[in-house]
């Protein structure tokens, strides 16, 4: 396994492959996303992410919902000795597959 790539501190890491960790968070925040884009979604499908670590860890996750439409999450992961709790944090709608994953 190759190393994931520099880190710097504050910056987020490379796009990578969703993995079953990332579907999971998608998971737990999907009733949150579904409440503030006021609709639902019967596909909701991880497909890249990447991290930030803070107090925690920031996930920003490209998400399929369906036909060509994605969505963009931050989804927070709080430290462990702090509850590791999972919350939605921002999302973006109106996606393609084609649009970077960037910091919001």
């Amino acid at each position: 396994m190759s190393p994931p790539g520099p880190i710097i501190c504050g910056g987020t890491t490379p796009d990578k492959p969703a993995t079953q960790e990332v579907q999971d968070l998608c998971d737990t925040v999907k009733k949150s996303v579904e409440g503030k884009a006021n609709k639902s979604y019967e596909v909701f499908m991880a497909k890249t992410y990447k991290t930030q670590v803070v107090a925690g860890t920031n996930f920003f996750i490209k998400v399929h919902v369906g036909g060509e439409d994605h969505v963009h999450l931050r989804v927070f992961r709080e430290l462990p000795c702090n509850g590791g709790n999972v919350k939605l944090s921002d999302m973006q709608e109106s996606k393609s597959h084609q649009d970077p994953l960037e910091h919001f």
